[in-house]
């Protein structure tokens, strides 16, 4: 058993990526707790899991348990799997339910009558105690540093354009297609989404109107070590033409939401009806689109009236002026 903890800022979205990447790597989510997800996988999901951009961490759950005296005797009879030594570090959700004021003290103090090491500076092992409407304690696996998030926001690029989507969101929207092969951006501005994409080692395409894009998302790629990707210069509401006799395995894309300027002087709505039927076109039968559309835009209706499923859509108040859905859509197969 696993637990995988998300972040709380799209947690409905968090969610649904953790599953996308399950079902490529095999898996299911069993139960929830606040941010705090129990997943049953094996270690083949871990590559899969690896990838997720809207979530903490995840690791080895040991112990569920309703109090902190469970949760104590537990941890006296199960065998940890710990090599070297190990700190204790308490997570309390905004759920929680108990008094784990002294919960770090009391099971390092278990953990090490069974003749393991603590090391508060530079654990080898660092085990996690969480607190919600129960109590769990688990070895952390794999820990999702914000920093390296950070470095790939927009303005650390060597080609900078304000208007970015945040990395953890454009991983999450590459997941959400759950591409294991390749991925088209057909608005792909700076690249953002594609960095993110050819990082998780994807076959990145990617098509936009204006030739300083396309000469700034190739710059910004090869500054993080993409090196497999087709970049054109052209339009996304005329794919087919673009990409003859081609049929890709998903979509991820930022639309632009703005003023004419940076729709090539068309008009927004019309613009996005256009693209979503020709994405539709070249995308695989069974292929996902992630997408973001303002929310005055009827994604849902649009897309379905071209023949897409909706498999997600979640709302994201970026400032007053700007609200947003993401969707997932699916074409049937």
């Amino acid at each position: 058993m696993l637990y995988v903890e998300i972040l709380g800022s799209l947690p409905e979205m968090a969610r649904d990526e953790v599953r996308a990447m399950l079902e490529l790597g095999g898996g299911k989510i069993t139960g929830e707790d606040y941010l705090l997800l129990k997943v049953e996988a094996d270690e083949k999901a871990y590559p899969f899991l690896d990838r997720l951009g809207l979530a903490h961490e995840y690791g080895e759950l040991t112990i569920e348990a309703d109090s902190v005296d469970e949760l104590l005797k537990k941890a006296d009879e199960v065998e940890w799997p710990i090599e070297g030594t190990f700190k204790v570090d308490t997570e309390t959700m905004a759920n929680c339910e108990h008094d784990v004021l002294d919960l770090p003290r009391k099971l390092g103090g278990v953990i090490h009558s069974k003749g393991f090491k603590v090391n508060l500076s530079k654990p080898d092992n660092l085990v996690r105690a969480y607190c919600g409407e129960k109590l769990y304690a688990g070895i952390r696996l794999r820990y999702f540093d914000p920093k390296d998030f950070e470095r790939r926001k927009a303005h650390h690029r060597p080609f900078f354009r304000p208007i970015s989507l945040h990395p953890r969101f454009s991983r999450a929207l590459v997941n959400l297609t759950k591409a294991k092969r390749e991925i088209l951006d057909p608005f792909m501005g700076a690249g953002g989404i594609l960095i993110e994409a050819g990082l998780l080692g994807l076959k990145v395409y990617g098509v936009d109107i204006r030739p300083e894009m396309v000469e700034g998302a190739e710059t910004n790629l090869r500054n993080y070590g993409v090196r497999d990707y087709t970049l054109e210069l052209g339009d996304a509401t005329r794919l087919e033409e673009l990409f003859p006799n081609k049929k890709f395995e998903a979509v991820a894309t930022d639309p632009p939401y703005g003023t004419a300027a940076t729709l090539a002087g068309r008009k927004r709505d019309e613009l996005y009806r256009k693209a979503l039927r020709s994405i539709y076109n070249v995308l695989e039968d069974g292929g996902r689109l992630a997408i973001a559309f303002p929310i005055e835009f009827d994604g849902k209706g649009e897309a379905e009236a071209v023949g897409f499923r909706t498999v997600g859509m979640y709302y994201q108040r970026v400032h007053k002026s700007l609200e947003r859905y993401f969707y997932v859509f699916e074409k049937a197969r």
